[in-house]
């Protein structure tokens, strides 16, 4: 039942504003100081990591991502490439390399994607650049020991249509070991009616062919094997977490290794934000799910 369909379009609008489900500040101060966060971690983890930026993964002009690394350097590393959030229309790689600041201390790389975002992009192709960036990351980087994705709000979206790839398409079958699927968005069709989908433009059929919730039989194909973490936070609006558990519900159904975290005191911000810090809850999780912790 799409429980949504009964929503006014007034509280459809609220729902899918996650900034005004946070209890520690307004709407507008949220977001401002959200941004802040990631940059400022994005900016720590740039003086702490050895970066190669704005390497390209396409020809495009957005198709480009920075690198964080280790110091020192062992034959195998883990490496996790993060997917930014933003409602596909806002922030960039430049405020996404925060996670690196406790990970390249344990040896892990961490990747940070740029994607061509609304009104520049459109939904068909934001999923194919992050799925060429995974193809081109593993290209360039043989001597991987276990690849990993993370994603949140819009770029959980983004990591669940990558785990969703019938790789057919491409020069290589990707396995990825583990993805963290934090505050997501994976049934586009409410979101329609909505400012979200002004300058995404996108039509019923774009919202179907983008749903993660429509793909679960060919994430089981593709990504069989992955241990998936669906996040969410504990002040996230009740339609953002109903996102989650029921897509965490389909995957746990299609006989998928995953996992729900409801982070308690958490907003839709401060619940990716905190990943800079090597003792959060769920920076342990991805550490000890690679076996550093």
């Amino acid at each position: 039942m799409q429980v949504w369909k009964e929503i006014s379009q007034d509280e459809l609008e609220r729902q899918y504003s996650p900034s005004r489900w946070s209890h520690r500040m307004s709407a507008d101060d949220v977001i401002k100081a959200h941004v802040a966060s990631l940059k400022a971690g994005t900016d720590k983890a740039r003086a702490v990591a050895q970066t190669l930026l704005d390497v390209p993964y396409g020809e495009g002009e957005g198709e480009i991502l920075d690198v964080y690394m280790p110091s020192s350097s062992s034959p195998d590393v883990p490496l996790v490439i993060y997917l930014h959030g933003g409602y596909w229309q806002f922030l960039s790689k430049e405020e996404s390399g925060f996670m690196a600041v406790p990970l390249v201390n344990k040896g892990v790389v961490l990747v940070a994607v740029g994607y061509s975002i609304a009104p520049k992009g459109n939904m068909d192709l934001m999923v194919s650049q992050v799925r060429r960036s995974v193809v081109s990351v593993i290209q360039q980087y043989s001597h991987i020991s276990g690849l990993y994705l993370c994603g949140h709000s819009a770029g959980a979206h983004l990591a669940a249509m990558v785990l969703s790839t019938d790789w057919s398409q491409y020069d290589i079958s990707p396995q990825i070991k583990g993805a963290f699927l934090v505050s997501g968005i994976y049934d586009l069709l409410p979101i329609l009616s909505t400012y979200v989908n002004e300058p995404l433009k996108m039509t019923e059929e774009v919202a179907l062919r983008n749903s993660p919730s429509q793909l679960v039989t060919q994430l089981k194909a593709s990504s069989p094997v992955c241990d998936i973490v669906v996040a969410v936070a504990q002040n996230d609006s009740p339609e953002f977490r109903k996102q989650s558990e029921d897509y965490f519900k389909a995957l746990k159904s299609a006989g998928l290794k995953v996992t729900f975290e409801d982070v308690p005191n958490t907003d839709h911000f401060n619940i990716i934000e905190q990943f800079v810090d090597a003792d959060y809850h769920l920076t342990q999780l991805l550490l000890k799910m690679m076996g550093k912790s």
